[in-house]
């Protein structure tokens, strides 16, 4: 919800901060999200009155409004700026990634330079005090280490969400390629029985009838 209200503010400020529906649709979203949730109004209100409570999050009252609105105070709370903000921001919403991945994600929230840029940022975060990102191992199969943010959780915790204790398990791209071909094949190969057997059909009339 800290996420989605971070994002919201930058993405969309024009209906920043959100009123309590907006927010449970912006954690339902399907796109920009991973994990995918399905929180219903009772989740979300008790969610924001315990982010309140532990100082992340503010109530905005309106006299032109009759709806309580929510606004995230990441920024204040943790002393991040903008870039700081952005980055955390998606590593929330969307999971463990790479830096350049980062980069591309936050474009609506924050233009980096470069790729060398979003790296720095990272190393600030990880480099707290307190961190708030953890750069994970390099796994086989992975051609970047990937980073994962450590907001309300410890490395530990981080570690055992993950699959097979942080290895990654997504399938490549020469994976992906590879079971294609195999499907292919089997495809070809159940096509190629079907005409056999459709020929030892003939066949058995053929003999039936002239035999």
């Amino acid at each position: 919800m800290l996420g989605c209200l971070a994002e919201k503010e930058k993405a969309t400020p024009q209906n920043y901060p959100l009123t309590l529906n907006a927010l449970r649709l912006a954690c339902n979203q399907a796109t920009g999200r991973d994990p995918v949730v399905d929180y219903d109004e009772r989740v979300v209100e008790s969610a924001v009155s315990t982010l309140k409570d532990k100082g992340f999050l503010r109530f905005v009252y309106s006299t032109s409004n009759r709806a309580t609105k929510y606004r995230h105070i990441l920024n204040e709370y943790f002393g991040l700026d903008d870039a700081e903000l952005a980055v955390l921001t998606v590593l929330i919403l969307r999971g463990p990634q790479t830096a350049g991945e980062i980069k591309g994600r936050t474009e609506r929230l924050y233009t980096f330079a470069d790729l060398g840029s979003v790296e720095a940022v990272l190393d600030r975060l990880a480099g707290r005090d307190e961190p708030l990102v953890l750069r994970l191992s390099r796994q086989p199969g992975q051609k970047e280490a990937r980073f994962a943010h450590l907001l309300g959780r410890d490395e530990h915790e981080v570690l055992a969400g993950l699959p097979a204790a942080g290895i990654d398990m997504t399938i490549t791209e020469e994976r992906t390629a590879t079971i294609d071909r195999i499907e292919s094949l089997e495809a070809e190969v159940a096509s190629l029985r079907h005409q056999v057997e459709e020929i030892r059909r003939d066949l058995d009339t053929f003999r039936a009838e002239f035999g």
